[in-house]
């Protein structure tokens, strides 16, 4: 359970009220979903949304872990026989992880250093007379701990070790290391240089053979490129501050006089600060660098996942969805409009004339028999070219013609949940049904494919890999809840990201498919194995049932709220059904003779507002879209050109569009606009319809260079 010092805190931080706080967390501990609580729980937590509801889970998980630690420190302190009530105090009120692992340096297990060796030698009474500087003559006093016994045969061994023991003492000082992390975080540089001998073969990395950079300012996406340079070999990366002011800083602390004793400090802070402390704290600023760049590419990340998981779906269409494919010819599949696969066939566009003739006539064929109203080709190698040769064949005006984004389709293909969908079918027939699929519902298809293999983001391997996971799965999450799922037609993968269920109860809601054919209503899912009553909650107001026994089931109001709805509809006198579809009927409930000490407003407007659209898909609608003709590869560009895109990607430094040239263009961050752009996502989002002005075309490197600006 939470207490009162968590709420208080994470209030502060998220700038909420610790009720708020208290209040979320209860529900999160005793089960609840960030999409259930958001949605279903808008009294409890005063209408938090899922970020905030999602902020204060994950600064929960972060803040218990940093006392699991505390507790730990103390524990292993208090086993030592070395803890204080003072220091107690200091770790008790340590407010992050930095300063609690500075408090617990003196006392961390070590192995053997220098200064363990010259305290093995007797040395640290030595050490200590030295360090409080009173004056003392340390070559006189060295001359006592002379002795060929401890292997200390000079004068100058025992002060050698004796500064090694205060150049220890000093880089494990809390309040040292806490003045010279601020020094780092404040003034520090990412210095990168190129690896000698390497430059040519590291071309790639050119912009970074001599590069200087602030801590404090440096974007993420930089530091990541230099880190993979390093990584790669061809990069040294360090993270340097002015020498002198470091040293000023540890004098003033430590170096208390002006006589030899002093000195021998002095000697001692530049050691302790060149040996020990500088690479301790170049670790772990780079660390915090990496957090840092982490956080800011996974959230890149999430939000281009997002949209893309929530683009337009065409609806239930009949499908013949296109793979092309140059050498080993194009393989076509034809769907229903629930996507079930009906036939499959292999035709050659880029062979003989004889072979481009019976591919049309297949074509024809094809959708003349299936009744086909939309034909997908992928957007691979040979897409324009296919595209062209549909085009060519005189279909009826009726059927559209679609262009799909295929990446990650090979991913699929090739999975276990593929190999389990389509079991006597090749990798090829796969991905030509996950093209199809993919236009009639973008998040039913995606869901399937692990959203690193999608092809948005940047640096996605270089990531904290479980950081970019938990992001991601939240994201699918959210767009599955949001969305709703028809229980009689999911996936198994679709299922596994409804509130409440996960894989193993995703896959008992198939296996009682399976056995009692569709459901008919919500209550059916208690009889589900594993559907006990917390599991119903969560997961039932998300999960949707057409043409149901109850027609609330077909909606998102949930099953705990349909006693209100039968009260209204009694109340206004008419049949549910009645109420969600006749507008006057609605306008004549007074939501205030409603609430209760459980249900507020919030909700009661949730309800109205879902019984005028019950089930109504949430995404907008689907727009045609069709590249330039004539427009087909990157020879066919020229500066100046105005061209139809559609954003890919979207990064910290522009966003990729696909101009139907099967290379990518790039429109830079100071290109999205007349006007200055901070955030990229701000002006763009993958999926997104575009206009764009080719401003340089390099053949030779495959880069195309976009504006959106309206004067250039």
């Amino acid at each position: 359970m939470i207490t009162t010092d968590y709420s208080n805190r994470i209030a502060q931080e998220l700038k909420i009220t610790a009720h708020q706080v208290q209040a979320t967390v209860k529900l999160l501990d005793e089960g609840s979903t960030v999409p259930f609580i958001s949605r279903y729980r808008k009294e409890v937590t005063e209408n938090l949304d899922e970020v905030a509801i999602t902020n204060i889970r994950d600064r929960l998980t972060q803040l218990r872990e940093l006392d699991k630690r505390r507790a730990s420190i103390v524990e292993s302190i208090q086993e030592q026989g070395k803890l204080t009530e003072e220091l107690k105090k200091k770790i008790l009120a340590a407010p992050t992880m930095a300063i609690l692992e500075d408090l617990y340096l003196p006392y961390r297990p070590k192995r053997r250093t220098k200064a363990t060796d010259a305290k093995e030698k007797g040395l640290e009474p030595l050490a200590k007379m030295i360090f409080a500087q009173t004056g003392c003559d340390p070559e006189k006093e060295a001359i006592e701990f002379v002795s060929a016994q401890k292997k200390v045969e000079s004068t100058d061994q025992a002060l050698t070790g004796a500064r090694d023991i205060i150049a220890e003492w000093i880089s494990e000082d809390a309040q040292a290391r806490a003045k010279l992390r601020q020094l780092y975080n404040e003034s520090g540089m990412i210095k990168s240089t190129v690896v000698r001998g390497k430059d040519k073969e590291g071309v790639k990395f050119k912009d970074y053979y001599d590069w200087q950079e602030s801590v404090k300012t440096a974007p993420s996406h930089r530091f990541l490129a230099m880190r993979r340079g390093e990584k790669e070999t061809f990069l040294m990366v360090r993270i340097i501050v002015q020498e002198e002011e470091a040293l000023r800083i540890l004098h003033e602390q430590f170096v208390t006089g002006k006589g030899e004793d002093s000195n021998q400090v002095k000697m001692a802070v530049y050691d302790g600060f060149k040996r020990l402390i500088s690479l301790s704290l170049e670790t772990e600023v780079r660390l915090e660098l990496k957090k840092r760049a982490d956080k800011e590419a996974i959230n890149v990340f999430s939000q281009n996942l997002r949209e893309l998981l929530m683009a337009p779906p065409l609806g239930q269409k009949r499908v013949l969805a296109i793979d092309p494919g140059q050498r080993t010819g194009c393989k076509i599949v034809c769907l229903d409009a629930q996507g079930k696969l009906l036939h499959n066939d292999a035709v050659y566009l880029f062979g003989s004339e004889h072979q481009k003739e019976d591919a049309a006539t297949a074509v024809k064929d094809l959708c003349k028999k299936y009744k086909i109203e939309v034909i997908a080709i992928g957007n691979g190698t040979g897409s324009r070219e296919t595209e062209s040769f549909v085009k060519s064949l005189g279909l009826p005006k009726e059927i559209l013609l679609v262009m799909v984004n295929e990446s990650g389709a090979s991913i699929y293909s090739a999975s276990e949940v593929a190999r389990e969908e389509f079991a006597d079918y090749d990798v090829t027939v796969r991905g030509a049904v996950s093209i199809g699929r993919r236009l009639m519902d973008p998040l039913a298809e995606l869901v399937k494919i692990d959203p690193k293999s999608i092809g948005v983001g940047q640096y996605q391997h270089d990531v904290d890999q479980n950081a970019l996971k938990d992001s991601l799965d939240d994201v699918v999450a959210s767009c599955v809840n949001y969305v709703g799922v028809e229980i009689n037609t999911a996936s198994k993968q679709l299922l596994t990201y409804v509130s409440g269920l996960g894989p193993t109860r995703a896959q008992a809601v198939i296996d009682y498919r399976n056995a009692h054919g569709a459901f008919v209503s919500r209550d059916q899912l208690k009889e589900v194995t594993g559907f006990g009553p917390k599991v119903f909650e969560q997961a039932a107001g998300f999960l949707r049932i057409r043409d149901g026994k109850n027609p609330l089931d077909a909606s998102a109001v949930h099953p705990e709220s349909y006693t209100i709805v039968s009260l209204m509809a009694e109340h206004v006198g008419c049949s549910i059904k009645d109420l969600m579809t006749n507008d006057n009927l609605r306008n004549k409930i007074d939501l205030k003779q409603y609430v209760t000490q459980t249900i507020g407003l919030p909700t009661l407007t949730d309800i109205k507002s879902e019984l005028a659209k019950p089930g109504r898909d949430p995404r907008e609608s689907f727009q045609l879209f069709a590249f330039k003709e004539g427009v087909e590869k990157m020879e066919d560009l020229q500066p100046g050109m105005k061209l139809p895109g559609v954003v890919t990607n979207v990064t910290a430094f522009g966003a990729f569009v696909d101009i139907g040239v099967h290379q990518d263009g790039l429109v830079h961050i100071s290109q999205l606009a007349d006007h200055y752009v901070k955030d990229p996502s701000d002006v763009v989002k993958v999926a997104q319809k575009v206009k764009v002005t080719v401003v340089e075309v390099d053949l030779e490197r495959k880069r195309i260079a976009l504006s959106m600006k309206k004067k250039i």
